[in-house]
């Protein structure tokens, strides 16, 4: 049967001459692959490869079914058409890190609609953002995202009697913990903000530099690796830490 559903593409791999893999998250099925063909010929009726950009939010018409792990695109279109998303070096990046972070977790292709929404609006956000709010888009997205699998952080603390954050536990403690997966002092005080930021426009008053950025996404990979399976290395992520 064919769906209509919106989705954000989060990996594109060439397939032999003409055709591509793309893994898209849907809003309708959750994570799937598809294979289009003959969107790398010179045919002017052929589907445009540009489609397939990861970060690309497109209104989709796909063929289903469930006892299939690889499915087909009917149509497809922008659904959103950036301004930045795709061309700001910077904003690319950052882009990458979202899709490459958020693939990294989905695990099962199931319906989500809430985290669906969560990923769009980040995306959305930054492609209109300043220069401050899209450097702190990573720690916001990476800080907010294990509320949709179960393993978020707690938010409701009081930092100035626990000022340690417990990255096995997801807490905030008054001792260090015996193990050395924690964040402590002003790190653990920035994090708390963060937990309680709930838009993208209210990172403009979180001022970081460079080093603090790195060191606080270093530091959320790690509580990453301790709560999901096989999480693995961030490939973007190099690239990410010079352009922040």
């Amino acid at each position: 049967m064919t769906y209509k559903t919106k989705g954000i593409v989060l990996r594109s791999t060439k397939y032999g001459e003409t055709s591509l893999i793309v893994v898209i998250y849907t809003a309708l099925f959750g994570i799937q692959t598809y294979i289009v063909n003959g969107v790398r010929s010179s045919k002017k009726t052929s589907t445009k490869a540009n489609y397939f950009q990861p970060a690309a939010i497109l209104d989709l018409v796909v063929h289903h079914q469930e006892n299939k792990t690889m499915h087909r695109i009917k149509e497809c279109g922008w659904c959103v058409l950036y301004q930045q998303v795709l061309s700001n070096v910077v904003k690319n990046c950052i882009a990458l890190y979202i899709t490459e972070l958020l693939h990294k977790c989905l695990k099962q292709p199931e319906k989500q609609q809430a985290l669906f929404d969560f990923v769009e609006d980040v995306l959305l956000y930054l492609d209109i953002a300043d220069n401050t709010t899209a450097a702190n888009l990573p720690l916001y997205f990476a800080i907010h995202l294990p509320q949709f699998f179960g393993f978020n952080m707690q938010d409701d603390v009081n930092v100035q009697q626990h000022q340690i954050l417990d990255l096995k536990e997801g807490c905030f403690v008054a001792e260090l913990p015996a193990h050395p997966f924690f964040i402590q002092g002003g790190n653990a005080i920035i994090t708390a903000l963060l937990l309680k930021t709930m838009h993208p426009a209210e990172l403009i008053q979180i001022k970081l530099n460079q080093i603090a950025r790195r060191y606080l996404l270093q530091r959320y990979h790690e509580y990453y690796a301790l709560h999901v399976p096989e999480f693995g290395q961030i490939k973007t992520l190099a690239v990410l830490y010079e352009v922040l």
